[in-house]
């Protein structure tokens, strides 16, 4: 059963306000061991024995860390040969002419448009896609479907998420659509800890895909 709509702030949703957090701990923990050189401000808990898992389990935040929260980001309106307010008016400018390969869905092509787009919020504030480590991940179904297409998003996250193996550092290569996989569009080992979900509607006529994220400073630094 789908959730009801979720309230949005700003129902266009591609100006992104977002909030810094500095994670405390409280003065009266007299145990919590002290940080070191060696400790990484954020550490993906991941499940063993798997060299190239999607998401982690859970992540770890060293106290002290400065963490980035995005508001939630659509895909850019960037195929102009679409009827405006149409899903495939939302798919991303890679594909020329709106034109989408073979086995490349609407929402893949959508998630693939977000993903950029949360990129660049991240690059304004100083950060990057490895740095994420958690998102919120909200897909509607396209028309004429019953089900939201979480297959076609993953295929779009893979090329930015999660794209490499642990055991041996390679790329791991990812398909777009049913073609033959080839190297992502950024090579990332972050894997960050996630859901998605189908909602009943969002906030901008056309959208399959919102997500947002958090980002930790790797550097313990805040942002300016």
């Amino acid at each position: 059963m789908k959730l009801s709509t979720r309230t949005s702030t700003f129902a266009a949703g591609l100006a992104a306000a977002a909030v810094v957090l500095t994670a405390c701990s409280s003065s009266d923990d007299a145990t919590e061991p002290a940080p070191t050189e060696s400790t990484p401000v954020a550490a993906p808990v991941l499940e063993p024995g798997q060299a190239n898992p999607m998401i982690a389990q859970g992540v770890t935040i060293r106290s002290g860390a400065t963490v980035y929260k995005s508001s939630g980001l659509g895909p850019s309106a960037s195929n102009k040969a679409a009827p405006q307010g149409s899903p495939e008016s939302y798919i991303d400018s890679m594909f020329t002419g709106g034109v989408l390969p073979a086995g490349v869905t609407v929402t893949e092509a959508q998630g693939i448009n977000v993903l950029k787009n949360i990129r660049t919020n991240l690059e304004a504030q100083g950060l990057t896609l490895a740095d994420v480590t958690t998102m919120r991940v909200f897909l509607d179904n396209a028309p004429g479907t019953d089900r939201a297409d979480y297959a076609g998003w993953n295929r779009a996250y893979r090329q930015f998420f999660a794209n490499t193996n642990l055991d041996s550092g390679d790329t791991e290569l990812v398909p777009l659509g049913t073609a033959e996989p080839a190297a992502p569009l950024e090579r990332n080992d972050s894997r960050p800890t996630r859901f998605a979900l189908e909602v009943g509607s969002l906030p901008v006529n056309g959208w399959l895909v919102e997500v947002e994220v958090d980002a930790v400073y790797p550097d313990d630094a805040a942002a300016g």
